[in-house]
């Protein structure tokens, strides 16, 4: 099962008291999955259609508990490689069925104002989940972040990114051929998204993977880091080394200045030590003992 399917797996079973947030969900869920279709004497009627079982069951207890529909079912195989199943759920045209639309917002002469009658949070909360439930998908947490809804109405995008900025969550809207996406691309917000929808099960699973993923990175940083600075503590040290070898090669020991003497003699004596090791040794600053490796790195350039 993939993560999507278990996100919308949880969001489904999610009970629903209040008749208001119900109806908040299904108008999101109509809007992402539905379409309607005429009959004479302007009646009307809806075809759903959705690839998770669960969804479809949703929808149909909605119909038949608060509007009384009793819509027929169908099951076919899908087209594409995986073969799923797709759950088509349709209403018969009626004048019910005009009465209906008209009481969702979802006649076609009607807008898609839907925040202006989303009152509560807890309809907000629900809307988003509809969409979500309707035409979502988030990626694994072992993956990168990204969470989106795609849908063919640029108004109905508008209202998914308007509802999820009512709750901060910082929705970006763009559009692909004849689709329209809401997305989402930072962990924090994925994050703060399956919890606002109520999917606390799938949140908890999310966080859990993104500990240990961010644990893993901040090691991974860390270790990359300090082996970084070991190969240019290995790099200085060799190229010091070499320095104090070639200015030897030209002057005589005994020449040398006590101080440019002490710096030779130190990295001679340890070729591997860090320059804040030998400073140490030598009880005087870093940038002091750096000073003295650029005045040999200088003596020797004169002497070639």
């Amino acid at each position: 099962m993939s993560f999507t399917e278990q996100v919308k797996n949880e969001l489904a079973r999610i009970p629903r008291e209040d008749a208001g947030s119900r109806a908040a969900e299904l108008l999101a869920l109509l809007r992402m999955s539905g379409s309607f279709i005429t009959g004479a004497h302007a009646s009307w009627g809806l075809e759903f259609s959705t690839g998770n079982s669960a969804v479809a069951r949703r929808v149909l207890v909605y119909l038949k508990k608060d509007f009384g529909f009793m819509p027929s079912t169908m099951v076919r195989q899908g087209r594409r490689l995986r073969k799923k199943n797709v759950y088509t759920l349709l209403v018969q045209p009626s004048k019910e069925g005009l009465h209906f639309l008209d009481t969702m917002g979802l006649s076609p002469l009607s807008g898609a104002e839907d925040m202006e009658k989303l009152v509560t949070a807890e309809e907000r909360r629900a809307y988003l989940a509809g969409a979500f439930l309707g035409g979502g998908s988030v990626s694994r947490p072992q993956s990168d972040y990204h969470l989106e809804m795609v849908t063919q109405s640029a108004r109905f995008a508008e209202e998914i990114v308007k509802a999820m900025k009512s709750f901060r969550l910082n929705a970006r809207l763009t559009d692909r051929k004849n689709d329209y996406i809401v997305y989402i691309k930072d962990g924090d917000e994925v994050s703060e998204f399956l919890q606002i929808v109520g999917a606390a099960q799938s949140y908890m699973d999310f966080e859990s993977v993104r500990v240990v993923k961010d644990m893993r990175n901040r090691v991974n940083r860390q270790v990359n880091c300090e082996t970084a600075n070991l190969q240019k503590t290995v790099d200085a040290a060799v190229r010091q080394t070499h320095l104090v070898q070639k200015l030897l090669a030209k002057e005589s020991r005994s020449s040398l200045s006590p101080k440019i003497r002490e710096a030779c003699d130190l990295r001679l004596a340890h070729p591997n030590a860090s320059l804040s090791e030998l400073a140490e040794i030598c009880g005087i600053t870093k940038s002091g003992l750096a000073h003295r490796f650029k005045k040999i790195e200088a003596m020797v350039g004169t002497a070639d």
